[in-house]
């Protein structure tokens, strides 16, 4: 009983605490606001200014302070702290690259521009003309000598040591997240780069970018439910991709060797720490190889992406060692089943049940696991020894599939059966799925033994910037609206 009564008190503190904070947050936005409408009312609205004469960033005054110093440099960022003292005040405003420290001193703008800054409040955007010195302490700083006030704050920023932590507010409220916790941008600006990176790469082993259509007539293409939507103009159903494959294969079959789209693919599906409904992949296609030259493509690309980005081919998520540089562990499923279960001749769908529950919690090392059967590889070509087996692949890294590989169905018979049983089962779910006869009649027209990679972007994100949710490198991943109030 008095463990309850201890938590009751706790929740009713809690409570209390909660609500005090809440009512100071809404005085602040009725004063802030008052504020901005004295500036409208007296023709200073903020918005009337369109642009700002920025000369230089915070981060290029810090990187060579003697190249500037004494220089007159115009900056514009947030406030982000503010020490009054009196009529010397210093505040810090962040700009895109950092922080530089402002000195403002009532003697160098006028006693009238002193006193309208006196009436900012932090979180304010500004333009600041002045020129760059160094304090008596040695802090890099800027000497103002004119302020500007570009843009008003109407809410206060999340307490200066308690930050923004909740995480689901974090994420709904990207742009408040980015402003309270500054080092959040560099997972997104390294996202941006391994993204450039992986263009690069491609680029420069002759691969052409593409872009195939996002909205599709057909319920088709990989084992997922798509979202549906209308084109009205049509007056017909439309599904937005689950996949970039078809589209992508009928431009080998037209003519093209090697293609690649980064594309942003949508799942009905469910969410978790690797999970999102719309995310980003990126397809390539390559005719005249196989599988196996997939194998080595991908292997080649991560070390690539990896020196690129950490500067090693090997790096350290959540305290695992991973070695991109040594040679990846080749397995078929078969043998990665029968090494970790121990049991053999195993095929079909029992094969696949059990490579799930328990091989693939082992694969933390870089680990190709090939030879798929054919139950769960529509798409992919039958072995020509084994027919009940493709030729396939998929690559797993901390235990997480990373991405799929074929050596390319393209046989339009073969093809057209195999589509026909993933329509049957899929009507079977509930489903309006239909055969693509086009891409079968691409099929027909003849496509060149052809090999495929698909891999997604989010998660190798993820993985090179040592994040622990999928939400952490998205900027705006998929929530669950709040209730009303």
């Amino acid at each position: 009983m008095e463990f309850e009564n201890q938590t009751a008190a706790i929740a009713e503190n809690i409570s209390e605490e909660n609500e005090l904070e809440l009512a100071g947050l809404k005085e602040q936005n009725r004063l802030r606001t008052e504020k901005l409408n004295e500036l409208k009312a007296s023709g200073q609205s903020p918005y009337l200014q369109t642009k700002y004469p920025v000369t230089i960033t915070a981060a290029e005054i810090h990187a060579d302070f003697d190249k500037h110093e004494n220089n007159n440099v115009a900056i514009a960022g947030r406030i982000t702290s503010w020490r009054d003292m009196g009529k010397a005040n210093f505040i810090d405003v962040r700009d895109n690259s950092g922080r530089i420290q402002v000195y403002v001193k009532t003697d160098d703008i006028g006693e009238t521009a002193f006193a309208k800054f006196k009436t900012w409040d932090l979180g304010d955007i500004v333009g600041v003309k002045g020129f760059v010195f160094r304090t008596r302490r040695g802090e890099i700083s800027i000497h103002a000598t004119e302020l500007v006030l570009l843009a008003k704050s109407l809410h206060p920023l999340p307490e200066k040591h308690k930050g923004l932590r909740d995480k689901e507010e974090r994420y709904r409220k990207r742009y408040l997240d980015l402003i309270a916790n500054p080092e959040v941008k560099d997972v997104f600006v390294t996202r941006s780069r391994i993204l450039k990176e992986i263009r690069s790469f491609l680029d420069e082993r002759g691969f052409l970018e593409v872009d195939t259509p996002v909205l599709h007539t057909l319920e088709i293409g990989a084992a997922a439910r798509p979202f549906i939507t209308r084109h009205n103009a049509l007056d017909i159903q439309m599904f937005l991709r689950i996949e970039t494959e078809l589209y992508l294969k009928r431009l080998i079959a037209g003519g093209f060797d090697k293609v690649y789209e980064v594309g942003r693919i949508f799942r009905n599906e469910g969410m978790d720490s690797t999970h999102n409904p719309e995310f980003t992949s990126i397809e390539l296609y390559q005719a005249y190889t196989d599988y196996f030259g997939m194998m080595d493509l991908i292997e080649e690309m991560y070390r690539f992406l990896c020196n690129k980005i950490i500067g090693s081919d090997t790096l350290t998520y959540k305290g695992i060692e991973i070695a991109l540089g040594k040679p990846w562990v080749r397995m078929t499923m078969r043998e990665s089943v029968e090494k970790y279960t121990g049991k053999t001749g195993v095929k079909g769908l029992e094969l696949i049940q059990l490579f799930e529950e328990q091989v693939e919690p082992n694969l933390v090392q870089p680990t190709i696991i090939y030879d798929y059967p054919v139950e769960n590889s529509p798409l992919a070509k039958r072995k020509a020894d084994e027919p009940e087996f493709t030729e396939r692949f998929e690559f797993f890294i901390n235990t997480w599939e990373f991405g799929n590989a074929f050596s390319e169905l393209n046989d339009p018979q073969d093809q057209r059966e195999r589509f026909a049983k993933q329509v049957a089962e899929k009507k079977a779910q509930g489903a309006n799925a239909e055969v693509d006869e086009d891409y079968i009649l691409a099929l027909e027209y003849g496509l060149p033994p052809t090999g495929g990679l698909g891999l997604g972007l989010d998660r190798l994100v993820m993985l090179l910037t040592d994040s622990a949710s999928i939400r952490d490198v998205l900027l705006f991943p998929t929530m669950k609206p709040l209730a009303d109030g």
